[in-house]
């Protein structure tokens, strides 16, 4: 359909959904992308993977508001004991968790109480624990995927 699809995917997606959609394991080895990170030994950036999961991860970190995953407060009062519930409205790129979980331990000196957060673990849906002394991470069915409970998205 030459340049009617191309106006049509302008008309359609945004720069996430396009990565998302048309973003291929062909596409990358054929124009050579990978990742990349600094090397503290090299004293210079080297490439870090050239595994389509971790490119496509990376492009889509950095365009999902601005590489800081999204946080809500679901309940303040969870399991009517004063804890604390939160959800990550997951985008397709999974949390850092040594991050999440060192979040959740400050967020717990703050509140008090235990903190719960529900996110995707390699594909499924998890709820993370910290209840001051140690973290928990456990599977939650489909109805608890934060996928499916994120708020629609409007254009």
């Amino acid at each position: 359909m030459g340049r009617q699809k191309i106006f049509e995917v302008r008309r359609t997606h945004n720069d996430i959904t396009f990565i998302d959609e048309f973003l291929t394991p062909e596409f990358c080895v054929a124009h050579k992308y990978f990742t990349y990170a600094w090397s503290e030994q090299a004293g210079t950036f080297v490439i870090e993977s050239r595994e389509f999961r971790k490119i496509k991860q990376r492009l889509l970190f950095n365009l999902t508001n601005f590489g800081k995953p999204i946080i809500c407060v679901v309940d303040g009062n969870y399991r009517n004991r004063g804890e604390l519930l939160l959800r990550h409205e997951y985008n397709g790129v999974d949390l850092r968790l040594d991050h999440a979980i060192a979040t959740l331990a400050n967020i717990q000196a703050l509140w008090t109480r235990p903190v719960h957060l529900q996110t995707v673990v390699e594909g499924k849906p998890t709820l993370i624990c910290h209840d001051g002394a140690e973290h928990s991470m456990k599977p939650l069915g489909d109805s608890d995927d934060p996928r499916r409970n994120a708020p629609a998205k409007s254009r």
